[in-house]
């Protein structure tokens, strides 16, 4: 989308003012279905690092995500440019990748397509 579409500012909004964060969300993007629940960027960046600090070959990066992103940025007072998904996957034919669910950061520009909810998937 050359302009983000209005409504899904509010979804990603409501989310980071940490009102909810159990929003399941699908969308389109490159076109990769990606689908999941919406957590505020803060909650998806600790939980990266988190499963990054129990890595042996990744632990140095978990300080990264575990950095507040308000201050490295000074446009934090603007709406959300980006959906954090977790528990999400994306869907590739009747299957989701991961099975367990995984942790994907989505620009909202980029989204082409969305609609609210967490598209099932069969393994058979």
């Amino acid at each position: 989308m050359s302009k983000p579409d209005e409504l899904l500012v509010d979804i990603a909004t409501t989310v980071e003012s940490e009102r909810s964060n159990q929003m399941s969300l699908t969308v389109v993007v490159g076109g990769a279905v990606i689908t999941g629940r919406l957590a505020p960027e803060t909650v998806w960046r600790q939980r990266v690092s988190d499963v990054l600090t129990d890595s042996d070959r990744l632990g140095p990066f978990s300080g990264i995500f575990a950095t507040d992103p308000a201050s490295r940025r000074s446009d934090r007072d603007g709406p959300p440019t980006h959906l954090h998904f977790h528990v999400a996957r994306i869907l590739q034919g009747s299957i989701g990748i991961p099975e367990t669910g995984g942790m994907y950061r989505v620009a909202i520009k980029d989204v082409s397509a969305w609609t609210v909810g967490d598209v099932s998937y069969s393994d058979h």
